[in-house]
């Protein structure tokens, strides 16, 4: 029988022209990409993947126990959870958080400066939060410091003095050390002092506004803001002129 006689299907049986070498035989399904790997690379890739899955679900409990509310397991593993969650993890909501924050509250300071010719004058407010605001706003990565410095030093001042603004322990003058550092060294960057001054004291306060209800609503809010005056602040020397030498290099890297 010759070609012509064969019919259109000539030649295509095994190992003819028109089947292709080592295509899968009829039926058979292909084999998946890690099923092709040898036994120890299929060791590792599952080995790989359980690793990542349990730090995944070891993270999200981690963070699940620290926005919860307190309960017998946060309390006995507060420890490993603090560890495990600051600073780079903090989270700044609470689950069924039952009083939302409704207010602004921006944290303003001042200086008394001794002037190059040896004189004396009072500085104006400085809106340190607006400062930190305006570099957050269209910054799609802005810095941990821009968004929280300030902010938690605020709140740490806060929860360690009592209603007369009086530190509670030593928590309390830690948190003034802390604040003061923090202002003098952004008053420095301001070049608050001028040519030549030295900040002397400074004074910090916090003026918090109501958020504006929506139109459609019928609660009525106090628009006057409110303030919280902390006692003035001597500055010692030496912080002094250490808050100086890094505003100046901050200003000669361009930052």
């Amino acid at each position: 029988m010759d070609a012509y006689e064969a019919g259109p299907d000539a030649g295509r049986g095994p190992g003819g022209p028109g089947e292709a070498e080592g295509s899968p035989e009829p039926g058979e399904a292909p084999r998946p990409a890690l099923a092709a790997l040898s036994l120890p690379y299929q060791m590792g890739a599952a080995l790989a993947v359980a690793i990542v899955g349990v730090a995944v679900c070891f993270h999200l409990g981690m963070v699940f126990l620290h926005v919860a509310p307190s309960n017998t397991v946060t309390k006995e593993h507060s420890r490993t959870i603090d560890d495990w969650i600051y600073p780079e993890f903090e989270q700044n909501w609470k689950l069924f958080a039952p009083n939302p924050l409704q207010q602004n509250v921006a944290v303003e300071v001042r200086a008394d400066v001794r002037t190059a010719d040896g004189g004396a004058r009072t500085t104006g407010w400085y809106d340190l939060s607006a400062q930190d605001g305006k570099a957050i706003d269209g910054n799609p990565v802005p810095s941990h410091t821009q968004q929280n410095e300030l902010r938690r030093a605020w709140d740490f001042l806060l929860g360690s003095h009592d209603a007369q603004n009086r530190p509670s322990g030593l928590r309390g003058a830690l948190a003034e050390q802390y604040l003061r550092r923090i202002v003098v060294l952004r008053l420095e960057r301001e070049n608050a002092a001028g040519p030549g001054g030295t900040i002397d004291r400074v004074q910090v306060r916090s003026r918090s506004t109501n958020v504006r209800p929506p139109e459609w609503s019928q609660e009525q809010v106090p628009e006057t803001p409110t303030y919280r005056v902390m006692p003035w602040w001597f500055v010692p020397d030496g912080e002094a002129a250490e808050a100086a030498g890094s505003a100046g290099a901050t200003k000669g890297d361009g930052s």
